[in-house]
């Protein structure tokens, strides 16, 4: 087991950790990078003994602070794999510390993908599903919806095996647990044989696409689109399963619109925006005419997921769905009035409902709306005005994206909510998994 820093409250702390935005820092007294689960074990043991707080923190994608603490901070990168395949369950079990992008790799090797996944292949398995990332879907909900099982480090330093059957109570809230009850150390996803995705983007205006959501979202498995602000201008894209054979894009066509335009281009205008605000708008209607409608069809991951290497700040919420256009359009609406310079565009995707204790889709059928700001450019003032317009709708926000929120708010918004800090107050009475962002957001 790798261990630096110190081993007590006082003395010499280790390197600050950041996360890959940029916006949380940390400087635990102790790092712990386990090669087994008996390491992590002995490590939240050792931890409570010196009364020190324990986190585990996978990639850093979180924008949040849940990952952040002063204590003992796990890093489970070397729990990484494929544990075990069950076909005839369409299961497969994966140590905690293993990157979405192995993961699906890995899967792929063996003719078997998730159902649903988000954009971004970066984080860990554990830090996706404990902080809810999703992707879009009017069938397939989010990550952490597709797991059938868990093994979970309790504070007392014991290992709790959770499924729907073994602890189902703990298992309704772990798979989206925060990092509240426990350090996950592996998970069991349902898979299905590998098949085939036809991708259709297309721009389309903002109007349009706004009063034919109902009919988009109904008609395809997967949609989702980006609205340009400071234009009505918006980028469309409807996943839907073929028979394929691949027909992946170009790899010109693919490098100008994966790397040239969504990366290396727009790393380089967002810098001049940040330079000169007053060019954010004439930029933003050259940028919304960009890109180009095109049809691929390839094997899951890669038509869900596309490199992300422009770094932002971001907020998202999830809204009953059927108020997600009222609530966009109050969105466009307070930017073109406000004066502001909005040079990411605002995302919009679905989930249906799941029964997940947390989730931001829990117990209803959800639109999620996401807004950015490049790294770097104050965000303060349009988080704030987009959130009063989220929270107006009851909107829940993405746990690892930036949000205002407290415990009296979610105990609102979230009808289990009691459920789950009742189980916290028996997993871990004395908060040996708790840090600031926790104390907020549960309460004490």
């Amino acid at each position: 087991m790798a261990t630096t820093g110190t081993a007590g409250n006082s003395g010499t702390r280790t390197a600050a950790w950041h996360n890959w935005a940029g916006n949380v820092s940390a400087t635990p007294v102790r790092v712990v990078t386990p090669t087994s689960v008996g390491e992590l074990q002995e490590a939240v043991r050792r931890a409570a003994g010196d009364g020190l707080k324990v986190k585990a923190v996978g990639t850093g994608h979180s924008f949040t602070a849940a990952a952040a603490t002063d204590g003992v901070l796990i890093r489970p990168q070397a729990l990484a794999g494929i544990q075990a395949i069950d076909r005839e369950a369409g299961t497969v079990t994966v140590a905690a510390g293993t990157v979405l992008k192995d993961l699906n790799l890995a899967l792929a090797g063996e003719g078997l993908s998730l159902t649903n996944m988000g954009d971004i292949m970066e984080q860990t398995v554990s830090g996706a599903t404990s902080t809810g990332t999703h992707g879009t879907g009017r069938d397939s909900a989010s990550i952490a919806a597709q797991i059938r099982g868990l093994e979970l480090v309790t504070a007392d330093g014991r290992l709790l095996t959770c499924s729907e059957k073994e602890n189902p109570e703990v298992f309704a809230a772990a798979r989206l647990g925060i990092g509240a009850l426990g350090v996950v150390t592996s998970i069991t996803f349902a898979v299905e044989p590998l098949f085939f995705l036809t991708a259709r983007e297309e721009p389309m205006a903002f109007d349009r696409v706004t009063a034919e959501f109902d009919q988009h979202h109904a008609e395809n498995e997967h949609f989702e689109f980006y609205w340009f602000p400071h234009t009505g201008n918006c980028n469309t894209k409807r996943n839907n399963r073929s028979q394929g054979p691949a027909a992946p894009p170009g790899a010109l066509s693919a490098w100008v619109e994966d790397e040239l335009l969504s990366n290396g281009v727009f790393q380089a205008v967002n810098s001049f925006g940040l330079a000169v605000p007053a060019a954010i708008p004439a930029i933003a209607r050259v940028a919304s005419r960009a890109l180009s409608a095109r049809t691929y069809t390839d094997i899951p991951y890669k038509v869900f997921t596309s490199p992300r290497r422009v770094r932002f700040v971001e907020m998202e919420y999830a809204l009953p769905r059927e108020q997600v256009v009222g609530a966009l359009r109050e969105l466009k609406a307070m930017v073109d009035r406000s004066g502001m310079r909005i040079s990411f565009p605002v995302e919009v995707r679905t989930a249906p409902a799941d029964d997940i204790t947390l989730s931001t889709a829990s117990g209803r059928e959800s639109a999620y709306i996401a807004v950015h700001m490049y790294k770097g450019t104050p965000y303060q003032a349009y988080f704030t005005a987009a959130e009063r317009i989220f929270t107006a709708h009851g909107g829940r926000p993405h746990w690892g994206k930036v949000h205002t929120r407290d415990a009296e708010y979610f105990a609102q918004v979230y009808p289990r909510f009691g459920e789950f800090t009742a189980l916290r107050d028996r997993l871990d009475p004395d908060r040996t998994f708790g840090n600031d962002y926790l104390r907020r957001v549960l309460g004490d």
